[in-house]
């Protein structure tokens, strides 16, 4: 049976973990690569690090940093933030990732999708997209770029099957209505990304509690769910959730 991943997000800021809500309030909540050492050892399936100012500061990641959590930790990570060429994939591949995350770069210039895509293979390629409730969309949703500050008249749907095609290999659609609020998943815009393409496509924003990530992984159809908040402030730790996701009949990674 296909098993769902559960994926720990660690946005990070100057050099900290940090965490908002709505993109909005942040603060700071620790060091990145200690956190992702002991989600790591909690028994986590992938990482994802990124780098939420650079694009908007229209810098580079903090390559450092990414060196040194991919040296403590042996499962998939994945990083995003600031990439905005395919050299720049490279210098985060060469660093210990093994997915590169594109967002507000991939909406600017669609070529790095394909680029990285004919350099790495798709399975590294991951398109993050930040969607937002537009009732002027075809689909009700709306992408939005720079941290959620820049709409971009792009139709969710639309550049999700662009992305595909492109030969993006997984997206990872974020909610900008619910990221922080932990109130659960917004399911609806999930299931209807996940029933537009034949890639994986990850959850992410609004997690709370063990329930909503059954919800997107079986209304929602994810393929996977990331979560932040609430393993971040200690509610939740790894093995909980899986273990509750287990217990309603989500097939998850147990070991």
């Amino acid at each position: 049976m296909f098993q769902k991943r559960i994926i720990i997000c660690l946005d990070v800021r100057d050099g900290k973990t940090t965490k908002g809500v709505q993109f909005k309030g942040n603060v700071d909540i620790g060091d990145p690569v200690g956190m992702a050492e002991d989600y790591y050892h909690q028994g986590v399936d992938e990482l994802v690090f990124y780098d939420i100012t650079a694009s908007a500061e229209r810098r580079g990641i903090m390559i450092d940093v990414v060196r040194r959590v991919a040296e403590k930790i042996f499962i998939p990570f994945c990083v995003g933030g600031g990439i905005g060429t395919v050299d720049d994939m490279s210098a985060v591949i060469m660093a210990g990732a093994e997915k590169v995350s594109v967002n507000s770069a991939a909406v600017r210039n669609p070529g790095i999708i394909t680029g990285g895509a004919n350099r790495y293979g798709s399975q590294c390629i991951v398109l993050g997209m930040d969607a937002e409730t537009d009732s002027t969309m075809p689909s009700g949703y709306g992408i939005v770029i720079d941290g959620g500050r820049v709409k971009t008249g792009k139709d969710m749907l639309e550049w999700a099957r662009e992305a595909e095609n492109l030969g993006a290999g997984e997206i990872v659609l974020n909610s900008i209505d619910a990221d922080g609020t932990r109130d659960g998943y917004e399911i609806t815009a999930t299931r209807l990304v996940s029933e537009a393409v034949g890639i994986p496509v990850v959850a992410s924003g609004g997690a709370g509690v063990p329930r909503h990530l059954t919800e997107v992984l079986t209304e929602g159809k994810a393929d996977a769910a990331l979560v932040a908040s609430m393993v971040h402030y200690g509610e939740y730790s790894v093995e909980a959730i899986k273990k509750e996701l287990s217990e309603s009949g989500v097939p998850v990674r147990m070991d």
